[in-house]
């Protein structure tokens, strides 16, 4: 899902650098109208994340193009709950990482996902 929640782009290419703006987990509700994916912060992530792997498609890229995330949740008491889920969504493949608790997300997420990846133009 890459339309945006607020006055800000998907992802901009900056030389060989991908920068995807935070994703969050968003899917078409039944209007078309994007709405969070039911069951919390790991199927929120999940969905964040394939919704990031679309945009870095349309620009050539992959997970395994990503250098750098950064993670946010609501609760520090999901993290390990977000860890599962990121580590299902990359596998083997470990981009440097921060990950930060919030007071709060649009739309009432629990999560979000910002990715930074490098990409050959063209």
């Amino acid at each position: 899902m890459s339309t945006p929640v607020g006055p800000y782009t998907p992802i901009v290419r900056a030389g060989s650098w991908l920068i995807c703006s935070g994703q969050l987990g968003l899917a078409p509700g039944a209007d078309g109208t994007p709405v969070l994916v039911a069951g919390g912060p790991g199927p929120q992530l999940t969905r964040a994340v394939e919704n990031a792997t679309a945009l870095l498609a349309g620009e050539g890229a992959t997970l395994a193009d990503v250098a750098k995330t950064t993670v946010f949740a609501t609760d520090p008491a999901d993290f390990p709950v977000v860890n599962v889920a990121y580590v299902a969504a990359f596998g083997d493949h470990r981009p440097a990482r921060s990950m930060v608790a919030v007071s709060a997300l649009p739309m009432g997420a629990a999560v979000e996902i910002e990715l930074w990846a490098v990409a050959d133009p063209g």
